[in-house]
């Protein structure tokens, strides 16, 4: 099979030369990198890494190929929505052999389909090695001799473009969460469902303020949350009553500016299925499954509100909750899908708030 070149490159001038296993043309966004050793159909069809090109640290990458679409209540079974959300993908070694009972497909062919174009034969190490030094940087995959201008995903609102249009409800439950769907992965959904919840899941701009709802859920998704300015607004007014909420990811950062504090772009951000976590007030350190390029200033957190999780390798926040009142939030994922399952717990805590 003849090999088709191509190279990444990073707007600090440096350049990366590997060989094409996806689709075949250019495209440009931020480059970030996941330390994960498995979980890429997962990963992938994260809505979170929407405009993002995402580096794959671990050596060998498309080993166990990509599970047959399967639906189950509605949801992709296999997948976090229904299509891959990143705009392109690095590997150091891909394995165009893949063995696993679930498979259907190779990694390649799922790329190639989904018109994403992707990279191996690259130093991911030392490319790594950059990002973490110089932070997340903006960068292009080139094909041939296009010319592609470096493209900043985070200076537009980014959960518009993976957000639902229309309301959608999942399950018979007799007690109803909003689910505000600001990229939402699959599991949160299934993770309520499993609880005998019903799920009305709505846009991200969805005044549900004057809907009958039990308890209200915001969930992950990409971008910079102050994009979100329609969706804090609505979360603000649930702040006035005492309807239970429950935030994931980036729903942390839209809870913490509802209440008035305030958010910022991490360095490189965080992104694998081992980030510990350890519960303030506690010796309890949880191992957390996170994807995130932003996090919520704890100093800015106003009366009433407190740090409830920190980030035991730098200290950042890692989830904030009302000291009295059925608020609160976490900036890592207890649904995991994929990584560990250690605080899945959560959910069942948010439906004992439920009246």
């Amino acid at each position: 099979m003849k090999k088709i070149k191509a190279r990444l490159e990073l707007e600090d001038g440096s350049v990366f030369q590997g060989y094409s296993f996806g689709a075949q043309h250019s495209v440009a966004g931020e480059v970030v990198f996941n330390t994960s050793m498995m979980g890429y159909p997962e990963s992938l069809t994260d809505p979170s890494y929407h405009g993002q090109i995402l580096v794959l640290t671990y050596p060998l990458v498309g080993n166990y190929g990509v599970p047959a679409p399967v639906m189950e209540n509605n949801l992709h079974k296999w997948f976090e929505s229904d299509r891959m959300h990143i705009s392109g993908l690095i590997v150091s070694e891909y394995s165009f052999d893949y063995n696993h009972w679930n498979a259907e497909k190779s990694l390649g062919q799922w790329l190639s389909e989904s018109k994403v174009p992707a990279l191996y034969g690259i130093d991911t190490r030392m490319l790594t090695k950059r990002l973490r030094e110089e932070g997340a940087m903006l960068g292009r995959i080139v094909f041939f001799n296009d010319n592609l201008s470096f493209v900043d995903p985070n200076k537009v609102n980014l959960v518009e473009n993976v957000s639902i249009k229309e309301p959608v409800e999942y399950g018979q439950g007799d007690r109803t969460v909003v689910l505000v769907d600001c990229g939402t992965k699959n599991n949160i959904i299934r993770s309520l469902l499993d609880l005998g919840l019903k799920v009305r899941r709505v846009p991200w701009d969805y005044d549900f303020t004057q809907d009958d709802f039990a308890g209200l859920m915001i969930s992950n998704g990409p971008g910079d949350p102050k994009m979100c300015k329609a969706t804090i607004a609505n979360v603000r007014k649930v702040l006035d009553s005492n309807v239970p909420i429950f935030g994931v990811c980036m729903g942390n950062q839209i809870l913490a500016l509802a209440a008035g504090a305030d958010t910022y772009k991490l360095k490189f951000g965080h992104r694998s299925q081992n980030q510990p976590c350890v519960e303030m007030g506690t010796k309890r350190c949880y191992i957390t499954s996170q994807n995130h390029g932003f996090a919520v200033d704890g100093r800015t957190l106003p009366e009433g509100w407190e740090p409830w999780f920190r980030n035991a390798n730098d200290g950042t926040n890692e989830g904030i909750r009302h000291v009295s009142r059925p608020f609160m939030s976490v900036q890592f994922h207890p649904e995991a899908t994929p990584g560990p399952l250690d605080t899945q717990i959560l959910f069942q805590d948010f439906k004992r708030l439920l009246s």
